[in-house]
């Protein structure tokens, strides 16, 4: 880019990411646009400059076009995209997934020489792949375009979120010539510390509750530790232990009612009841789902957590049993009587949690190694827990905190964000990782 300077327009911009890492390498923003009204202004407030609202409603030729813009920035809506959504792509019912085609409107009209975007990895393969066989051929009518899949733990930043970048330059200006991703490796060791901060004073509390959800599955850590049991590379689900209904061939869902009659269901009940839906009711609430695959039938996974569990339990009955009876005491709702042990089965790793990263899934209670954090979530109930932490005031574990999402996604920069936790990790969520988009831009706007 000759003096390193360019200008740049950031759409779909969120709380700001593109437009820091931009900023970064000399550029100036001379357009951005977000919907939302809340994160409009933390725009503002942070960068200085207007932010436009609703991209359809902006005039191209009065409000972008006289800027000339050298680079265009966006990270384009990936709910109709994502494996979290109803993967509608072009055919979402909120028209988000038709908003490529308002970028390919700016970029035939305002021809910037450097076209950026980024998406979730599942914009790659949604529809058996012809999402992107769209989005790629209208980009290569302009554009030199390349695509890679990168996560930021890939250089050594401990967040694991996987999304798609998409960079492309004029082909009349030389295409991409010279140009390729940044270096990285998929194996890069990463400690959840580089982000804690321990003097936070702005934390979300733990509820009791929280704590014996912790608690209790400690003690089933440790009662396998003192018995020699290896703790399960499946998800345990404790609600199967103890049942015998029928799941193999047919759903409960669509089975005879005479055929649930007298089986056991959850925690070993017995089924019973005046119609089928009592008899469902009796069952793990995974179980009793009319969502199934060709034949009324459970997918490979689901079945094999089912026989894996009730191994698990028949192997291990009196062991489990008094504290199952302290799992059904403390009336656990169904997420919280899923296990999920992701920290693998070296000598090394000590069977405690209180060491662990700890998130409450819709899944089960995952624990991982405290090296990378997962993807950042949009609900405050799914917000990584630090057990370890101590907080100024004196309290053990704690949620992470806004100003360690900030620092996940290298926008400690930010002196604007929201200031409850979940507004800022509905907005950290939902943002680019500065530092993984700085360098492949610092790469892109090299190209000789």
């Amino acid at each position: 880019m000759g003096d390193k300077s360019f200008t740049f327009i950031d759409l779909f911009a969120g709380i700001g990411g593109f437009h820091l890492a931009m900023k970064k390498l000399g550029g100036r923003c001379v357009f951005a646009s977000e919907i939302k009204p809340e994160l409009q202004q933390f725009y503002e407030k942070n960068f200085k400059m207007k932010c436009a609202g609703d991209i359809n409603k902006v005039d191209i030729e009065k409000d972008i076009l006289p800027y000339q813009p050298q680079v265009l920035c966006a990270g384009f809506p990936c709910q109709p995209f994502s494996k979290a959504g109803k993967q509608q792509g072009f055919d979402d019912d909120k028209e988000r997934g038709n908003l490529f085609y308002k970028i390919m409107e700016i970029l035939k009209k305002c021809k910037p020489e450097y076209v950026f975007i980024e998406n979730v990895p599942n914009l790659k393969s949604h529809d058996g792949g012809n999402t992107y066989k769209v989005i790629s051929a209208q980009l290569s009518e302009l554009y030199d375009i390349r695509d890679e899949i990168i996560s930021p733990h890939y250089f050594g930043i401990p967040q694991h979120r996987t999304r798609i970048y998409i960079v492309g330059r004029l082909i009349d200006k030389g295409g991409l010539r010279g140009f390729s991703f940044p270096p990285y490796k998929k194996s890069t060791k990463c400690s959840i510390e580089d982000i804690i901060d321990k003097n936070d004073t702005v934390y979300m509390t733990l509820k009791p509750q929280t704590r014996i959800h912790m608690q209790v599955w400690q003690e089933f850590l440790d009662l396998l530790t003192a018995h020699d049991i290896p703790i399960p590379t499946f998800p345990v689900w404790a609600m199967e232990w103890g049942a015998d209904y029928k799941y193999e061939t047919v759903a409960p869902f669509y089975q005879h009612t005479k055929s649930l009659e007298g089986k056991k269901g959850k925690f070993g009940c017995h089924v019973q009841g005046n119609s089928k839906d009592d008899l469902l009711g009796c069952l793990p609430i995974y179980a009793q789902t009319n969502k199934t695959e060709k034949n009324h039938n459970f997918p490979d996974w689901k079945k094999n957590f089912i026989k894996w569990n009730r191994e698990f339990y028949q192997a291990h009955k009196q062991i489990l049993d008094p504290w199952l009876e302290k799992l059904k005491q403390h009336g656990f709702k169904n997420s919280h009587q899923k296990f999920e042990w992701n920290c693998g089965h070296d000598k090394g790793v000590k069977h405690t949690l209180y060491d662990k990263i700890v998130q409450f899934r819709p899944s089960g209670i995952r624990v991982k190694l405290p090296t990378y954090s997962p993807a950042l979530v949009l609900t405050t109930t799914q917000i990584p827990i630090f057990p370890w932490v101590e907080t100024p005031n004196g309290e053990k574990g704690r949620y992470m905190t806004s100003k360690e999402a900030a620092k996940l996604q290298c926008m400690g920069d930010l002196e604007y964000y929201p200031d409850t936790v979940a507004e800022a990790f509905r907005a950290f969520g939902n943002a680019i990782n500065v530092e993984v988009v700085r360098r492949i831009a610092e790469r892109l706007l090299e190209i000789e």
